[in-house]
């Protein structure tokens, strides 16, 4: 399962990420923490006591083009890394990859923190000021995530960017479960209507967790505000504030645990539909094709799809 936390900057959907990939991390079971946030501080929240930089590892975005050419492979619908854009999709010939396979990208870009796996797609620096968008940074994410299978028992948990520009690109259609993050406050459940209306477009899974949560009258107002969708809530934590401060006192409460086994328990609930995914990424590739990357590249990218493709297990042994 591939799991995405959105929300308001602020909300905590960073902390709480982090919270679900050590938990997940900590029962035994594979898996991946993906930075994709413009402020990357995954690395932080997976191990606070590690200083400021814990993590060495070289960002997805700084190898873009040796991506493109490990995962375009053999596909002959791809003749260059260069006509190959961030939404282009599997087919026939290309490379597919295990969740943490012993393959170059998990090897280069993987690194352990706080006893969880983290790769991280890379920051917004002075050079990108003026001249890119942050979700040029993401090409290499979605490009890693249109060329995996992942397997039963496995979980991809991904800190995605701020607000309602996590639906700038096709990238929140990468996603078997998404979690918005809100705290019990107006401008905290500010852009849940965005998301839903964004997610019911599309059919993407969507529940909302309450974060920061004080009492009765902070989940009352959850609940009005967006009803049914309202999967769990996390109480205001002392532990994550002094694990925030770099010294975590004691350890996370009981009811904070319990709503992160609700959270566990309704992604092991989904099944996985590897054409519905696939269906996504064709339609964004040709979506992006037009509006742009056909010009980009001088080449029609419509026909990198192969029509007698979809992703999966079955696909992977082939």
């Amino acid at each position: 399962m591939r799991i995405a936390f959105v929300g308001k900057g602020g909300s905590g959907k960073t902390t709480l990420s982090a919270l679900f990939a050590r938990q997940l991390a900590q029962s035994g079971a594979p898996v991946l923490a993906v930075d994709g946030d413009i402020n990357q501080h995954l690395s932080e929240a997976l191990d606070p006591t590690a200083g400021p930089a814990p993590f060495t590892a070289p960002p997805l975005a700084g190898h873009l083009g040796e991506i493109k050419d490990l995962l375009r492979g053999a596909n002959p619908r791809i003749a260059s890394r260069e006509a190959m854009v961030k939404t282009t999709p599997p087919g026939r010939g290309s490379r597919l990859l295990h969740l943490l396979g012993d393959d170059e990208l998990h090897t280069r870009h993987v690194q352990q923190v706080g006893g969880v796996p983290l790769m991280v797609t890379g920051a917004f620096d002075e050079s990108d000021l003026g001249v890119a968008c942050y979700h040029s940074k993401l090409g290499a994410v979605e490009l890693y995530l249109n060329h995996l299978v992942d397997g039963p028992g496995e979980y991809l948990v991904m800190d995605m960017t701020a607000g309602a520009d996590a639906f700038a690109s096709g990238l929140f259609t990468r996603f078997d479960m998404t979690f918005l993050v809100a705290e019990p406050t107006r401008r905290g459940v500010s852009v849940y209507r965005q998301y839903r209306d964004h997610a019911r477009e599309f059919d993407i899974p969507l529940a909302v967790v309450g974060n920061k949560v004080t009492g009765e009258d902070d989940l009352l107002f959850l609940k009005e505000q967006v009803g049914d969708d309202l999967l769990t809530h996390l109480a205001l934590s002392p532990w994550v504030r002094s694990a925030e401060r770099g010294s975590p006192q004691g350890e996370l409460e009981d009811t904070n645990r319990h709503a992160l086994d609700i959270l566990r328990e309704t992604v092991d609930a989904r099944t996985k539909d590897w054409p519905t995914l696939h269906r996504h990424a064709v339609h964004f590739h040709l979506r992006n094709a037009e509006s742009w990357a056909n010009e980009a590249t001088g080449q029609d990218l419509a026909g990198q799809v192969d029509p007698e493709f979809v992703p999966g297990p079955e696909s992977l042994a082939r």
